[in-house]
């Protein structure tokens, strides 16, 4: 059975910029709508499934990175910037954006960046009821949750799911940052270091349980490891 068409929802108060990028995006076989604001992006959202956001930072009203923070990764997000400083960039990531391009960008490495993000819930879901576990946590592949010992559900973006997921499949090993960029981003993506550094940051907090314990040890001048006993468990909730 075929793959439904993606939806693709371009948010950006320029109406230049959302008919060129809607058509682009269609001629390449997505469904797109635009918003121009964050009112029209919820009503959007409200009428139907949206796989992926083209979200433009700064917009009147309610900005890119405000809107980021309360979609909390669901649906993922190609953020744009005008501005295009580092810094931007690292805190677009670090509220949960998937992806990020400097304004103007090229139509086409936007599509190189959508394919790559739409890309990896492909790659990393699992087996229906399929999970990993490790120190009372779980990591739902299917559902792609992180689940806390206490049942409680920690939000995770796509690009976090997708990071934690490597960890999970290679407990106890040193992973590059070259690594860790490839298999949870995509050989297409195009991720400063500075990024992943961020990714991890965000990952260790929604991994602090109180207990001190740190589960991603930074291995000075190596890269990561995840340092926990992983275990898979089935529908049933048995592990193996």
């Amino acid at each position: 059975m075929s793959q439904p068409t993606a939806r693709i929802l371009v948010v950006d108060d320029d109406p230049g910029i959302r008919e060129v990028l809607c058509d682009y995006l269609g001629q390449h076989g997505y469904e797109t709508r635009a918003a121009a604001s964050a009112v029209e992006m919820d009503r959007a959202l409200a009428a139907g499934r949206t796989d992926l956001i083209v979200l433009d930072l700064m917009m009147p009203g309610e900005d890119g990175l405000s809107i980021v923070r309360r979609l909390s990764g669901t649906p993922p997000v190609v953020m744009l910037s005008a501005m295009g400083e580092e810094t931007d960039r690292i805190v677009g990531l670090e509220l949960g954006a998937d992806d990020y391009l400097a304004k103007p960008c090229n139509p086409r490495e936007l599509l190189a960046r959508i394919r790559a993000v739409l890309r990896r819930p492909r790659e990393d879901e699992g087996p229906a009821g399929a999970a990993l576990t490790f120190e009372g946590w779980r990591l739902d592949l299917l559902r792609r949750e992180l689940v806390r010992p206490d049942g409680g559900v920690v939000p995770l973006s796509t690009g976090e799911f997708s990071l934690m997921h490597v960890f999970t499949e290679r407990p106890g090993r040193i992973l590059t940052r070259d690594q860790l960029l490839e298999a949870a981003r995509g050989t297409e993506a195009d991720v400063f270091d500075r990024a992943m550094d961020v990714q991890i940051s965000r990952l260790r907090k929604k991994l602090d349980d109180g207990s001190g314990r740190e589960l991603i040890v930074t291995i000075r001048g190596a890269g990561y490891r995840f340092d926990a006993k992983v275990r898979r468990a089935d529908p049933s909730g048995s592990r193996s």
